[in-house]
């Protein structure tokens, strides 16, 4: 596959100042230009985060609402259920809540939908299960529920209060739910939240508000910020005890697992929270660290390629349960044994995925032959729907076009998108709603649920969609280049100077 060589322009006055000014060197400052950093006092934030940096967790949209809903639960001794969903951005954010709010003397349960049984999110099925398991009054759905809004009203008028901790995009109006904590709504300016900036990056690549691209267990840190701060405020027992910092590992493994951008406050949390990861005590990620094999220091790369994957593989397989009751896990030797059990789950996910992979490049080869569409929508009855987001992945990665891979079950067929710079795959599924049964996500990944007799004309209104947004060279994968530098200035020490950038991932991508 051919690459569109993007270099970065040459900044020589800018660069020349700012390695001046900050004593670094002109090739770490044109990398931080590129990354949108052109105020020193920025720039120093960025390279040494600090906890101290993270902003007022109520400055979030209706985290007041929702504290004050929670305070009132622990009040009434209600019955709370955390709702998850199943990936390890959800598991995190779950386990998370449960121990903190677990701690701080709430009723607390856990509930996480079966992928195959339940689908994604608050659906109906999966909330009526949830109810005859726990009979609760309040719900907190993490890491879904933006695009829940006829669930969550039928369960308001059956007196069960709900509070949405999301980050995926809103579908047309927000849910009437108790309180929509979603930094969307930041992005929108909606519910009176004004926009905000963290400063005048040189290409806006950074300079936006610093919970704007905060995932679900970022949210759950922020929520849980709130809640101690209200509760030490209030002289709620245990509150001036209870020490955050414990839970960044569990920060730090949501938020690298979710791809979100490692800028502003997720860059925060996920530098501080590798530091926890890499000395934890918590049982279940040391039993997870031994399977894995991640052996010295670990970064985002092990994050992301060792450890989330195995817990991952739990909610793609079976039940996600498995993966949260490895984190809650209390006992080393339990631990140890979820462990291994999830790493087989891996290994029988592998084997799935590549089976799958094969067996759709082949199809999408043969379609692109006959057409040159501008995405890739594929699906069979028989391919496994707890693998597809991984295949859509790795399809994008052969052929870069926005990719959308569905799996049968019954009459109606569920699969997971993935999309390239400049789509907004999320939106785009807005214009094509007719033509599903649900969707929901981002603007890089979303889900959707559809009939098998809708693929072919999904597939044609996608394109279309596509097709307006889009031009041919946008379906050839960009390599973007920081700098030109001359042989003599590649050395171990100018190696050694960029590892200041780490964490890197999205929105902070590697040199």
């Amino acid at each position: 596959m051919k690459y569109r060589w993007m270099v970065e322009p040459s900044q020589p006055l800018l660069v020349s100042r700012l390695a001046s000014e900050l004593r670094i060197p002109e090739l770490l400052a044109q990398c931080l230009l590129n990354r949108g950093l052109d105020d020193p006092e920025l720039i120093g934030r960025f390279l040494e985060p600090r906890l101290k940096q993270l902003g007022d967790p109520f400055a979030l949209p209706n985290m007041s609402a929702a504290v004050e809903r929670l305070f009132q639960a622990r009040e009434r001794k209600e019955q709370v259920v955390i709702f998850g969903d199943y990936d390890v951005d959800g598991v995190t954010s779950s386990c998370l809540l449960i121990e903190i709010l677990g701690k701080l003397g709430w009723i607390v349960h856990s509930y996480l939908p079966h992928r195959m049984d339940e689908g994604y999110g608050l659906t109906s099925e999966a909330v009526e299960n949830c109810w005859r398991q726990f009979s609760p009054t309040l719900i907190v759905a993490v890491d879904c529920g933006s695009s829940s809004g006829s669930v969550i009203r039928t369960l308001s008028e059956r007196g069960i209060d709900v509070i949405v901790l999301d980050h995926h995009q809103i579908s047309h109006a927000a849910p009437e739910a108790v309180a929509v904590v979603n930094p969307q709504l930041l992005r929108a300016g909606g519910n009176g939240v004004a926009h905000g900036s963290s400063g005048n990056g040189a290409n806006g690549t950074i300079a936006k508000h610093p919970f704007q691209d905060l995932c679900s267990v970022g949210l759950a840190f922020k929520l849980a910020h709130a809640v101690v701060k209200r509760g030490r405020e209030t002289h709620l027992p245990g509150a001036q005890e209870l020490d955050l910092r414990e839970f960044l590992d569990l920060v730090a493994l949501g938020t690298i697992a979710d791809i979100v951008p490692l800028t502003g406050e997720n860059r925060i949390l996920v530098a501080t929270g590798l530091e926890r990861l890499r000395r934890t005590l918590r049982p279940g990620l040391v039993a997870l660290k031994s399977v894995a094999q991640t052996n010295g220091r670990v970064g985002a790369h092990e994050v992301g390629f060792q450890l989330a994957p195995r817990l991952n593989a739990a909610g793609r397989l079976e039940t996600a349960t498995a993966a949260l009751d490895l984190l809650l896990a209390r006992d080393f030797s339990a631990a140890m044994e979820m462990a291994r059990k999830l790493d087989s789950h891996n290994r029988e996910r592998q084997k799935i995925e590549k089976s799958i992979v094969l067996e759709a490049s082949e199809v999408v080869r043969s379609r692109l032959e006959g057409a040159d569409s501008f995405v890739i929508v594929e699906g069979r009855p028989d391919w496994h729907i707890g693998v597809v987001g991984i295949v859509a992945s790795r399809i994008l990665q052969q052929f870069y076009r926005p990719t959308i891979i569905v799996g049968g079950n019954g009459g109606e067929w569920r699969g997971s998108g993935r999309s390239i710079a400049g789509f907004d795959l999320a939106a785009a599924l807005g214009e094509c709603s007719d033509l599903l049964v649900r969707h929901g996500g981002h603007s890089m990944a979303a889900g959707v649920t559809l009939t098998s007799a809708n693929i072919d004309s999904f597939r044609q209104r996608l394109d279309g969609v596509a097709r307006r947004l889009l031009k041919s060279e946008h379906l050839q994968p960009p390599l973007k280049l920081d700098a030109e530098v001359r042989l003599p200035e590649i050395a171990f020490s100018s190696v050694r100077t960029l590892e200041r950038l780490k964490p890197t991932g999205q929105g902070n991508p590697t040199v």
